[in-house]
């Protein structure tokens, strides 16, 4: 489970490298955030998807599992452009943990970011 100081280092980490200029967008900003599903059943994971499209995220896809893997699973992608503090995508995480528990699938993986116009 993704916690808040985990989240605040995320952050401060994504600002350094921004000023270095290896990135060229801000955590700051608004940014492109995708968020993850897993199951091992595609089928468990596409509820989740049109639960949250009225909240204004984008279903991305499903990806299929990794066949060399011990436990393969399926991921659901959902992205949203917003703004977050470490505060904030906390609240958003224990929201995307219930939904994982509520629709019964093995788990919220966690999230991704990027520039807003990214893939």
């Amino acid at each position: 489970m993704v916690t808040l100081p985990m989240l605040e280092e995320f952050f401060a980490e994504t600002r350094r490298t921004h000023a270095s200029g290896r990135a060229n967008w801000n955590i700051g900003d608004e940014c492109r955030w995708s968020y993850f599903f897993i199951d091992r059943d595609r089928e468990k994971l596409l509820p989740i998807a049109a639960h949250l499209a009225p909240s204004g995220y984008e279903f991305i896809g499903t990806l299929d599992p990794d066949e060399a893997a011990d436990n393969p699973v399926f991921y659901l992608r959902m992205d949203r452009v917003e703004t977050h503090t470490p505060a904030s995508l906390d609240e958003r995480n224990q929201l995307l943990y219930a939904i994982a528990a509520r629709f019964g699938v093995l788990n919220y993986d966690g999230f991704d970011v990027g520039a807003v116009d990214g893939p």
